[in-house]
């Protein structure tokens, strides 16, 4: 068995996008293993006044337990997805009793590595974005969707020229639609989650430079003691590889690949079963 952390900022469903493109379908189907995805979903009345730390110890940790109870076990593999990822290695630390091994896919660490002009621009603007937390009470999609946006400006011009030329009832045409779907859809970020994400990590890298805690906590890579795998796509966009090796630098252990994709493709690619489901089914047994 094992529990899957997607980003908190795009919806869960990537990792199980269509019946033929799905990462946890294949690994079920496949390798034999029971993967539970967790949905963030949207924020409630009391999780909109939550902060990162209190998405650890609340709706994180709590399906971690529900994990560790359905396979009847003390601990559990856990794989984070891009963001995910990233909270994963401090819910790793903060319950090293419930986490048996760790999954990092495209997950970034060191912020400010390999920043484009642009996701520069946008680091050093973020401190002036709290009025707009206050005035809507959460971080809209829509900002984070024009940061992303603007880390390839012409991007949308490409891909939906390449889309004009499809067979509009072609496979490639209906996973372009799902994967659009995905992309425009999103739960917005509570405020002080906003904060701590966009400021204390794109910001001041807290990560990246080894001072992110979580209470008493550091939260530190190099002090994790469990297997760890990290899938680094080499044409990611929007976690720079270097940013995603700043996770696993310090430990000279870690099982890494480098899929020749971007941070969407290396999941739910033509070339994804082979560059990384099947390596990553392969660790999870190896592991589990």
């Amino acid at each position: 068995m094992g529990r899957f952390a997607p980003s908190k900022i795009s919806p869960a469903w990537v990792l199980d996008l269509m019946t033929e493109s799905s990462l946890l379908r294949w690994l079920a189907a496949e390798a034999g293993i029971r993967p539970l995805l967790l949905d963030w979903g949207d924020a409630g009345h009391v999780e909109r006044r939550y902060d990162v730390a209190a998405f650890l110890g609340g709706p994180l940790s709590g399906a971690l337990d529900h994990a560790a109870a359905l396979a009847g076990r003390a601990a559990v593999p856990v794989v984070g997805y891009c963001m995910g990822g990233t909270l994963s290695v401090a819910l790793s630390l903060l319950r090293p009793d419930a986490v048996s091994a760790l999954g990092l896919l495209a997950a970034p660490w060191d912020f400010h590595a390999n920043l484009s002009p642009q996701a520069e621009s946008f680091a050093a603007s973020l401190p002036m974005w709290q009025p707009v937390l206050e005035a809507f009470g959460e971080m809209p999609i829509d900002l984070i969707q024009a940061f992303f946006a603007a880390l390839d400006p012409n991007l949308a011009q490409r891909k939906f020229a390449r889309f004009a030329a499809m067979d509009p009832e072609s496979a490639r045409a209906h996973q372009f639609v799902a994967l659009e779907d995905w992309l425009n859809d999103g739960p917005a970020l509570p405020p002080k989650v906003a904060h701590d994400c966009l400021v204390g990590w794109y910001n001041e890298n807290l990560p990246g430079r080894g001072m992110w805690r979580i209470g008493e906590t550091p939260i530190r890579p190099a002090d994790l003691r469990v297997p760890v795998f990290a899938a680094i796509p080499a044409q990611d966009r929007i976690v720079p590889p270097a940013s995603a090796r700043g996770a696993v630098r310090d430990i000279p252990d870690a099982t890494i690949i480098e899929p020749a994709a971007g941070h969407i493709g290396m999941v739910v690619g033509s070339r994804a079963q082979r560059t990384l489901w099947r390596p990553l089914g392969e660790w999870l047994c190896g592991v589990s």
